[in-house]
Order: structure tokens, then sequence, then C-alpha cells
């Protein structure tokens, strides 16, 4: 009879915890805050998406527009150099005559065509090659095309060689010129926009040593002169008992 009664217990304890499950546990519900898709819902299935983050608008990047080019000139009709003298190339149809122009032609021969009008602003004749003033020309020529390639490319470390080497030449061919035709050397700078700057007459690092060194010459100079300044005193101080010697002598003589 205790049996029963302590079955019977358990089984309604046991009901009353499921009851108390039951109405405890709520089924998953989905959030509409959560969901974003086009559909949302809990129908859109899967798990719930964080919201977008807000992208902002990039700011420009500033482009360094470098210098000008000195092949911006050359318009891109002109003939190659090499076909520029031809004068079948001039009387031929569009096709060919674009084929052998500037528009389809390689970096190297506008360069050519470049050194060629520079060459012409200075030669002393048309047939001259080898007279300094071409040899400024071509090298400013080459000179340019350095600083445009070196402001591209500004880690190339040659061909920065390269440039400094051809500016070192030009300085010395100029100096030249100066010093043995002034009235040529003003116009090679005037046509080729170059400016010519003095070199300093003299300079050397400053370093702590050379200072004190020069410090110590400049003291040792001081001193010497001094002295020298005190023999030439004592001479002159000497000088007239001499003289007064050599008139007793003389009357002594008489």
């Amino acid at each position: 009879m205790f049996t029963n009664i302590a079955l019977r217990a358990v089984l309604k304890s046991v009901g009353v915890l499921r009851e108390s499950v039951a109405v405890s546990v709520k089924p998953w519900t989905c959030s509409s805050t959560f969901l974003t898709g086009p559909k949302g819902g809990c129908a859109a299935g899967g798990f719930a998406v964080p919201p977008p983050v807000r992208h902002y608008a990039r700011v420009a990047k500033k482009t360094n527009t470098g210098p000008v080019s000195q092949l911006s000139d050359l318009t891109p009709t002109m003939l190659m150099m090499d076909y520029a003298a031809v004068p079948l190339a001039q009387t031929t149809d569009d096709l060919v005559k674009r084929l052998l122009s500037l528009e389809l032609a390689s970096h190297s021969e506008k360069l050519k065509l470049k050194k060629e009008q520079l060459v012409a602003k200075v030669q002393r004749n048309e047939n001259d090659r080898s007279s300094v003033e071409v040899r400024v020309a071509i090298l400013t020529a080459r000179i340019r095309n350095y600083q445009e390639h070196l402001h591209k490319h500004h880690k190339d470390k040659a061909n920065k060689r390269q440039m400094l080497m051809a500016i070192d030449r030009r300085k010395k061919l100029l100096k030249n010129l100066r010093l043995v035709n002034y009235d040529a050397f003003e116009k090679v700078c005037e046509q080729l926009g170059i400016t010519y700057t003095f070199p300093p007459d003299y300079y050397r690092r400053a370093t702590r040593r050379w200072v004190a060194k020069k410090a110590f010459c400049i003291k040792v100079f001081k001193a010497v002169q001094k002295q020298k300044e005190e023999q030439r005193l004592m001479k002159q101080s000497l000088a007239p008992s001499d003289s007064e010697a050599a008139k007793t002598k003389a009357a002594e003589s008489q």
C-alpha cells in the first residue's frame, strides 16, 4: 500500500516538472532587428546578420604632376628623323605617313629628333657635329631625359649616376667655353635654357679637427709676424748709431 502511494507521488512530481519546463521554455523566435536581408523574417533562414558598416568615401590621393617633358612640343604628325628628308615620305598616303610619324614612334626616336633640334640651335654650320656647343646640346637633351625618368623612378641609382656624370661633363665644357669664347657661351645658355652657376672657390668640410688646426695655424702666423716686427724695430733703433760711427771715422781720416 505504501509502495503504491510513493509511486503515485513520484509520477505526479515528474508530471509537474514537465509542465513547468514546458511553460518556462519559449520557442526560438527570430528578431527582425538583426535581419538585413531583402526577404527578412525567419523564413529567410540562417543566423542573425549584424548591421552593415558604413564605408565613407576616401580622400582622393594627390597626383604629383612632374615637370613638363621636353618631348611635349613634338607634334605626333611629325615624321621620324630617318624619314624626314625622304621626298617620297611626304607624298605617300595617310596610313604610311602615320606609320612613319611620331605617333607610333618609340621614345628613343623622339629623343633623337629632340637632340637634332637642340643641335640645330647652337651649331656653327650645317656640318658641325663635334664642336663644344654641339656636345653641350647633346648632353643637355640626355640630362633632361634622365631627370624625367628619375622623377618617376626615383630609386634608379644607375641612371642617377649617369645623369650626374653627364652634368659634370657639361659643366666642364661650359667652363672651358666661357674662358675661350664668352659670346658663344652666352648664346648656348640662352638657346638651351641653361642657368650657369659659378662653382665655389674653395670648399672643405669644417670638421672639429680642421677648425682646431686652422686656429692653431693662425695663432702661429700671428706670433711669427709679431717676432719679425720686433726684429725690424730693433734694426731701425741700431741704424743711427752705426751711421754716427761711420761719420766719425770719415772725419778722422780727413
